[in-house]
């Protein structure tokens, strides 16, 4: 920073530097007219997902491209964040959202015509991916920091289980209409479909404004890798934040697995449509856990509900794996996915509770880059691991096929379900272990900084 001091300077005292919430009765209203646009282009986003995944898989028959694809999309995010968290504190968020929307609209329909005129490859399809990866970048972070200008505090539990339900809605709803889509309109028609909902989002976005954080003491520094920095040591110097932050850089590690390898699993022993319909199962389970947090609000202790759900969830996510069944599949993917908004949700509310909005943009990116730097190394490993590794031990004749395959199965996709059980237990084991650390469940122990904010002009 220019002045040198340090990024503990944000953190004023409340007498100091009140909150102002004389906004905070409209910042509601905003808050759901964006929420609105974030859930129609989610949406879109989960018809894409669901579609371009199920052309690639069936293109290449294999697992490592399909991992390639979300390693592409997570590349970008791990790259930029240093940046993206910069000026989020330094712009105006909104406008930030609606840059981020606009790139990434454009890519959607740049992808539909490469499509439309049959010049798609492999390549193409990373490269248009890794670009709409760059506005993710900007838009998780804004939105994230927005939030706390719009939200009162006792609400914040409340706002991550509707953020959650805009995920939910597209779980359940998307895979099922992609996958009649497919059939229908094929991948153009889904993409085309997604475009418009980016443009339900930017208009939701035009239509309203945020409250603006007042100018920060210290002056912002030229130098975006150098305000990353701060961004940490702004986590660092928050009892039980990096604990927290290490906890989900392992518990994203996992995910990441179970991310890349959810629809060769399933693939494995049914169809696209049973794919589909699975899918929305879970999405119905990621629904009902949103709505729940959203009425609740969470345990007076966040992290006490962030480490019990983990722990469901990874024992969920364990019985995945167990047999090729559709079932059991569709069963406990509902249970993780009810569990999961707990996690996230509430983890975010602990997050804006501890950070100050004015420095919300960086710490949000350190720890955006974090998690995702995890889950790019389990996308690295996950196709390997599954077709060089797993796949070859539970195969017939395989060196597990006597022992694990008489519980589990042997043949095609018996080595992905392992894959999954091992994950979830060490899922779950995470979860014990951070119940059982000190630092991790004294992190909400400390009072909250605060920073003002006023209205936008």
């Amino acid at each position: 920073m220019r002045s040198g001091r340090s990024p503990l300077f944000f953190y004023s005292t409340p007498k100091e530097n009140p909150v102002d919430t004389s906004y905070r009765a409209s910042g509601m209203r905003t808050f759901y007219v964006v929420w609105f646009g974030q859930l129609v282009s989610t949406f879109g986003s989960g018809l894409t997902a669901f579609a371009v995944g199920v052309w690639l898989f069936q293109q290449t028959g294999t697992v490592t491209p399909l991992a390639l694809l979300l390693l592409f999309k997570t590349l970008p995010v791990i790259v930029l964040s240093p940046f993206a968290g910069a000026l989020v504190d330094r712009w105006d968020r909104r406008h930030v959202m609606l840059l981020a929307d606009g790139v990434a609209a454009c890519t959607t329909i740049l992808l539909a015509l490469l499509f439309l005129a049959g010049r798609v490859g492999r390549w193409q399809l990373y490269g248009l991916v890794a670009l709409a990866a760059a506005a993710e970048a900007l838009q998780v972070p804004a939105f994230l920091a927005s939030v706390s200008l719009l939200v009162p505090e006792a609400q914040y539990g409340r706002a991550a289980g509707l953020a959650q339900v805009a995920q939910a809605v597209a779980d359940i709803l998307a895979p099922t209409l992609a996958g009649l889509l497919l059939v229908t309109v094929g991948v153009p028609g889904v993409l085309l479909i997604d475009f418009a909902t980016f443009l339900v989002a930017v208009a939701t976005l035009l239509a309203v404004r945020f409250p603006a954080v007042r100018p920060a003491p210290v002056a912002l520094g030229r130098n975006p890798l150098a305000e990353f920095s701060a961004g940490l040591r702004v986590i660092a110097t928050r009892r039980g934040l990096p604990a927290l932050l290490a906890f989900f850089v392992i518990v994203s590690f996992l995910g990441g697995l179970i991310g890349a390898l959810i629809q060769p699993l399933v693939l494995s022993f049914t169809t696209p449509q049973a794919l589909g319909l699975i899918l929305s199962v879970a999405g119905a389970g990621l629904l009902g856990g949103s709505l729940a947090l959203s009425a609740w609000g969470g345990p007076a202790r966040s992290v006490d509900g962030v480490l019990a759900f983990c722990l469901t969830f990874g024992l969920c996510v364990a019985a995945i794996g167990l047999r090729p069944l559709g079932w059991l599949v569709g069963l406990a993917a509902f249970g993780a996915h009810f569990s999961a908004p707990f996690v996230d949700g509430l983890n975010q509310a602990i997050w804006q509770r501890a950070v100050a909005p004015a420095v919300q943009g960086r710490a949000f990116a350190a720890r955006q880059m974090a998690t995702r730097a995890s889950q790019a190394l389990a996308f690295v490993v996950a196709g390997p691991l599954a077709d060089r590794l797993f796949e070859p031990l539970m195969g017939a004749g395989g060196p597990l096929a006597g022992s694990l395959g008489s519980v589990m199965g042997v043949g095609p996709g018996r080595g992905i379900g392992l894959i999954f059980t091992l994950a979830g237990l060490l899922t779950a084991l995470t979860a014990v272990g951070g119940a059982l650390s000190p630092r991790l469940r004294a992190v909400e122990g400390e009072g909250v900084p605060r920073v003002s904010v006023h209205p936008a002009h």
